[in-house]
């Protein structure tokens, strides 16, 4: 990113705004430079600008942002869960400082310094630091400190009162995925008894797929975990960790929408899903899915209880009800059809399209697809599943309008 300042340049931004739907690819096959830069530089700003159109509205919305290798780009968390993460630090720890210990792409040090008096952006890449800083500048930031150093050695000197943020980077040197947390740099598994000679709160983002006992054996005083999703995708698992907490974690499932606002939240302990006993039924008129942060939260058995759903069976993670449940975070279902066959569904899907999914069903969705001799698409779905005594295809509409229900 030697280039980087020289991308500032207003025609290079033009050129970039203009062909943001270019192939950047093709691009740099046409031309070695463009504005006496390497058009690869070029193409990599087409392609980030491009990525934050959805990711990052802000920063696309600005003229003279300058976008970091794709790595960073992808391991950023996005505008909505850095809104999301901000008013949930505010809220929770009423400080007025912030330290983010892993300030990377610094979306979220951006939106930190909303909430707080002074954030301090900590990142030992100089090159990526100084483009953030710009970047901010342009954003209109203010009232952030940038350090070049790593998290290790800024603990190691903080003595001020502050809130900690780290989110590790879960790739080792062979660019190797980690995600349990001591395998992830820096390790806050080793920190957290230094941090907590200098806070009271740290928040942890970890992986989504790091499985949620496993976190909370590596950080033993977590208040909150969360499981965040943003339009039913899974985004970030959260550890709200509290020096000296040694109370029970509330684990709480939340879907935000796209602009960062909360769609549906359901909060418990989980002594509540170990407690809960669900009824079971075979499929009725209508089919719920659990939406992303539910599953991951782990609340398969408490969901149905607390929606007065049935459950089709301990190990299938779908719910049937007779009437219509018009709130529920998730997606929805009408039954039309149990287990047509070949013939009826012939008739009821002459273009031969659905949607395919299934859950705790010995094909794959793809297997099933060919076995029923359909193609992806259409506005009809197909659920292949299990229930305690057998399985099941049943053809589906889906239902508009998944409830904001809050706890």
């Amino acid at each position: 990113m030697a280039d980087w300042k020289r991308i500032c340049d207003n025609p290079v931004q033009d050129f970039i705004i203009k062909n943001e739907l270019a192939d950047e690819r093709q691009l740099v096959l046409q031309h070695k430079t463009l504005f006496d830069l390497p058009t690869k530089s070029i193409a990599e700003q087409i392609a980030g600008r491009r990525k934050s159109k959805k990711k990052l509205p802000l920063w696309y919305e600005t003229k003279g942002i300058v976008y970091p290798p794709t790595l960073n780009l992808e391991q950023s968390s996005s505008q909505a869960t850095a809104l999301f993460k901000a008013t949930l630090l505010k809220t929770e720890t009423g400080q007025e400082n912030l330290i983010d210990l892993t300030g990377g792409f610094g979306v979220d040090s951006f939106f930190f310094s909303k909430q707080f008096d002074s954030v301090k952006y900590v990142e030992p890449n100089a090159e990526l630091l100084k483009l953030v800083q710009h970047n901010h500048a342009q954003l209109g930031a203010r009232n952030i400190i940038y350090i070049e150093a790593t998290a290790e050695e800024v603990v190691s000197q903080i003595k001020e009162a502050a809130v900690f943020f780290i989110d590790p980077a879960r790739r080792d040197a062979n660019a190797k995925k980690n995600f349990k947390l001591s395998d992830c740099t820096p390790d806050i598994t080793q920190l957290q008894k230094q941090l907590f000679t200098q806070c009271e709160f740290v928040l942890v983002k970890a992986s989504p797929l790091l499985d949620i006992q496993q976190g909370l054996r590596e950080l033993p005083h977590t208040k909150t975990v969360i499981a965040l999703s943003v339009e039913n995708e899974m985004k970030e698992l959260l550890f709200l960790v509290q020096r000296d907490f040694t109370g029970t974690p509330e684990i709480i499932a939340i879907d935000l929408d796209s602009k960062g606002e909360i769609k549906s939240k359901f909060a418990f302990a989980q002594a509540q899903e170990a407690a809960a006993q669900p009824a079971y039924s075979e499929p009725l008129h209508y089919l719920y899915e659990p939406g992303a942060a539910i599953l991951k939260a782990g609340a398969f058995k408490l969901i149905a209880q607390h929606f007065s759903l049935h459950k089709l069976a301990p190990n299938t993670h779908l719910y049937t009800s007779n009437t219509h449940l018009k709130y529920f975070p998730g997606r929805t279902f009408r039954i039309e059809h149990i287990n047509p066959t070949e013939k009826q569904l012939r008739q009821l899907l002459p273009d031969k399209r659905a949607h395919i999914a299934v859950r705790n069903y010995p094909l794959t969705a793809r297997q099933l697809m060919k076995k029923l001799n359909l193609q992806e698409g259409g506005n009809k779905f197909v659920w292949g599943f299990s229930e305690i005594k057998k399985k099941y295809i049943a053809l589906c509409s889906r239902l508009q309008g998944a409830g904001k229900q809050i706890d």
